[in-house]
This record gives C-alpha cells, structure tokens and sequence, in this order.
C-alpha cells in the first residue's frame, strides 16, 4: 500500500458569478458538480482527502451583502455570510453586545485560518463538531437564504429550474438534519446571519474539550448562556448546545427545561449537567469513545453553568 504524504487537490473550474441570481443558476444547473465556495476551510480540506470531487467551485463571498457585519438596536446583529472569523471577534458590535460569539470563533483553529473561515461556512458544513455553531444556536441564529425554485433533479415547479425567488429565513433551531446535511435545497445560497438583540444581563461561555489547546477539533464542546427572566419560575433561563455528541448540534432541552423550574444551585446545576449527558448520544472514534463523551458533556456543561452563575449574580 502506498500512501500519498501530500495529496493534490483534484481539477476544478472556479466560478466567480457577479450576481446571486446567476450563483443559485449554477448551483441548480449543477446539482452534482457544483459547491458553494467561502472561505475554502472545509472544502479544500475535503476535496484533498478526496471525499468530495465537486467540478464547479462557486465563489459567493463577495456577492452583495455578504462582506458586511451590522448592528441595529432594535433588530439585532447581522453578519454577511463571507464575513472571516477574525472580522467577527474583532467588531466593536460583537465585543460588546455578543462577546459568547467571539469567545466561540476564538476557539476554532489559529489565527491565519480564522482569516478565511466564515461562521456562516462553519455552519454550512453541518459538522456536529462545529465550534461556533453552538453561540448561534443558543443566541437564537436565523439564516437569510437565497433560493431558486427547481426540484433537486432539475425538473421545474411551476417555473423555469433555476429561477431566483428571492430570500427565505431558515431557523437554526431546524437547520441541521444530520452529519453534514442541512434544510438547504439545491441552488440555494446562504447570504447572511441573524441574531436578535439579547436580553440585559445575559452571560455565556464556551468550553472546549480538545487534544491539545490549539487547533484541534472539539471531542466535546459546551455552550452555556443565562440570563435573568421574570418568566421563568426560577428566575433565569438558561440555554445549552453541545458540540460532537450527536449527529447534529445538540440543544440540551431536558436541561434547559429543569432550570427553568428549579431555582439554581449546586445541586440543581449538578442534575442538570446529568440531564445534558443523558441527550446525548455520542459514537467511538479515534478521538474518544461514546462514554468518554458523555461523561466531558456532563462535565463541561456543570463548569460552564457554575462559570456562567458567577457573572449573572
């Protein structure tokens, strides 16, 4: 057996469409053939490993509205899908009013690929693994895709296969659909990410277990974040996603739904991190095994709601 110490990348035509309705044309036109193409750090890695061979790379990262990050008071954060890492931590906005989605965008990888590494592509690649899929699952994220009316086998409903119809929001809370599958539909194109304005008093963390402190994919991540609510019979309603314990993002909801009831303390922290664990539904692999992971998520989650307390007292 020989084994290629420096795989090449396989041919492929770049594509690089001057508007969105001629992107989703291509991507519709080319079910099979065609990706859409960001920051390229999990494509290209992707493509060398030779799991996916795809002949048309469509660049959507400067297409209009997609290299923007904005705040309004009243609606909230949005950030263009071709919007790099760095960008993100670095913007005053996401500092001050969503400093969990910096502290999550932080973790992922090194500084040189957190300049190509959009979080919209994060979330894209549907990994269970994804670092700052978890903020913008428990910030309440909502996509704007842009798509095209067409069958994934190219027959057309009702119009020309192709067409644009023009923008949709998709929930992340029903995004993701397993291991690298989402609610997309061919010749759509994800051009940006919504999160609402967060209510006063807010604190998170994210907590990463990997196998080493840098770069490393996550064997367990856990996103925490509270806040004070005179609607919750506790007093405070608490969100928690956990990273690379399922087949797709986990929202802890047995969890959340136990803090909501019971006023916080040590012990009710402790059987809600048991609660966490016991959503979770994790696999063997070379970087841990099933219980192993079950046993971090527990951990992680109790840690990040005993960190989070100390702030929102």
């Amino acid at each position: 057996m020989t084994l290629d110490a420096h795989p090449a990348l396989p041919e492929f035509d770049y594509i690089r469409p001057a508007t969105l309705d001629e992107a989703c044309q291509w991507l519709a036109r080319y079910p099979d053939e065609a990706r859409p193409f960001l920051g390229g750090t999990d494509v290209f890695v992707r493509m060398r490993d030779g799991f996916i061979k795809p002949k048309y790379l469509i660049d959507v990262k400067r297409l209009t509205g997609t290299d923007e990050i904005s705040f309004d008071p009243q609606k909230g954060l949005t950030i263009g899908a071709g919007v790099n890492m760095n960008r993100v931590i670095a913007a005053p906005v996401v500092q001050e009013h969503y400093p969990l989605l910096a502290e999550a965008c932080r973790s992922v990888a090194g500084y040189q690929l957190r300049n190509r590494a959009t979080i919209v592509g994060n979330i894209c690649n549907a990994s269970p693994a994804g670092d700052s899929i978890g903020a913008c699952l428990v910030l309440g994220g909502v996509l704007d895709v842009y798509g095209v009316d067409g069958r994934p086998d190219g027959r057309p409903v009702g119009r020309p296969v192709g067409r644009p119809v023009g923008l949709r929001q998709e929930p992340l809370a029903t995004f993701f659909k397993g291991p690298g599958k989402t609610a997309l539909k061919t010749g759509d194109i994800v051009t940006a990410l919504h999160l609402p304005v967060l209510p006063a008093g807010s604190v998170g963390t994210y907590l990463k277990l990997g196998r080493n402190k840098l770069s490393d994919l996550s064997i367990v991540g856990a996103t925490v974040w509270g806040y004070p609510s005179a609607q919750a019979r506790s007093g405070y309603f608490f969100r928690i996603a956990l990273a690379s314990v399922a087949p797709t993002p986990l929202r802890a909801a047995s969890a959340e739904a136990y803090l909501a009831e019971h006023a916080p303390d040590a012990q009710v922290f402790a059987e809600a991190a048991r609660l966490a664990a016991a959503d979770c539904t994790p696999i063997d692999d070379v970087r841990g095994s099933a219980r192993y992971r079950k046993a971090m998520a527990r951990n992680l989650t109790r840690k990040g709601l005993d960190k989070i307390w100390e702030g929102l007292l």
